[in-house]
């Protein structure tokens, strides 16, 4: 099938991108040769732009990082910019440029500018690539460099949809909040992992409390006090549990949709002051980068089309509804702050909307 085939090609494609070979992003307004910067090295760094003349496809978080945003004007985070530089660039200054935790970019940027950048939507599907590769969106371009993979931006379209999402397992699964539970595994053919989704108790006639949460394993796993995500995590099950029917869908979206490796790195960056939502663009990332369709799909294929959804997010809300699932009731879910997450909640609330 064409659909199957393009997402392979695409999950071909950010095995590469993991491994540090430049990929081929093109459609039918042209392509771009892309290395990379994260995962390459100074020797595949020099072969890939021999004549130093390439560019530097980054996002417009990272340009305004970068004290250039007057060149760039007013843009969303995520969107890309196409950086040349006078006399060019060695492979030091573009990780820098790339990597905020990577030292420091000053001096760098002199003789910077904006250059015209003649695909949008393929630059903006190569930026997206990265992030589903949980690597830095920031590549060294060009137009004619020798590559190991090509992709299409309709093959990445292919891999990112929610609606090929399917039930791979189910089974009975006793938890410590009830024994009546049941836990189903859900996958594409071309996914590193898997979404899950714990059914708690029986239909009664009633729409289900689901709580839809994100994978935090530093605070799901190991109690990090930097976040609520653990405590909501078991809250959440309680609080279905109490209810006495309802679904917890676990999303594989580590930090917000950026990633384990990603999420570390903009925890450094709030360490040196930064909140949640800074720490992300200064990565290049979007504010959130989470897709809420994939819990649109999970719960039409658990046959629940209208719901309470416990939660604080109103984008969770939008985008559910949006995907056509019944929103009957939104349920808050707060619990009390910490001393080390009384800014992370503040954030939440002033920055990302959250009703806390």
């Amino acid at each position: 099938m064409r659909e199957t085939s393009a997402a392979r090609r695409a999950a071909r494609a950010l095995d590469a991108l993991r491994r540090g070979w430049p990929v081929a992003v093109f459609n039918e307004e042209g392509g771009l040769a892309l290395l990379p910067i994260e995962t390459a090295d100074p020797v595949r760094f020099a072969e890939f732009t021999p004549d130093n003349n390439a560019a530097l496809l980054v996002s417009a978080g990272r340009v305004v990082t970068l004290d250039l945003g007057q060149s760039v004007g007013l843009r969303e985070p995520d969107e890309p910019i196409l950086l040349r530089r006078n006399g060019g660039f060695d492979f030091q200054m573009a990780t820098a440029i790339a990597d905020p935790t990577f030292g420091t970019a000053t001096g760098f940027t002199d003789g910077f500018a904006a250059a015209e950048l003649s695909s949008a939507p393929l630059a903006a599907a190569a930026l997206r690539l990265a992030m589903r590769a949980g690597i830095l969106p920031a590549f060294v371009a060009t137009t004619s460099g020798q590559v190991a993979v090509e992709v299409t931006a309709e093959d990445i379209a292919a891999y990112d949809d929610a609606d090929r999402l399917t039930i791979a397992a189910r089974a009975r699964l006793p938890v410590a909040a009830i024994d009546d539970a049941e836990i189903v595994a859900f996958r594409t053919p071309e996914m590193p992992g898997e979404h899950i989704a714990l059914v708690i108790g029986r239909p009664n006639g009633q729409p289900p409390l689901v709580r839809l949460h994100s994978e935090c394993l530093t605070g799901d796993m190991l109690g990090s006090l930097k976040c609520d995500c653990g405590p909501q995590l078991h809250a959440a099950i309680e609080a279905i549990a109490a209810n006495g029917w309802g679904i917890l869908l676990y999303l594989r979206q580590e930090g917000r949709g950026i990633g384990l490796v990603n999420k570390l790195r903009a925890y450094a960056l709030q360490d040196r002051g930064f909140d949640t939502v800074d720490a992300n663009t200064r990565l290049g990332f979007a504010v959130d980068a989470r897709d809420f369709r994939i819990a649109a799909r999970m719960l039409r294929l658990l046959g629940e089309a209208r719901i309470r959804l416990l939660t604080n997010n109103p984008a969770k809300v939008r985008v559910l509804e949006a995907a056509g699932i019944t929103i009957a009731e939104r349920v808050p879910h707060r619990l009390p702050a910490n001393p080390h997450n009384a800014r992370y909640l503040e954030t939440k609330r002033e920055r990302t909307g959250h009703a806390l």
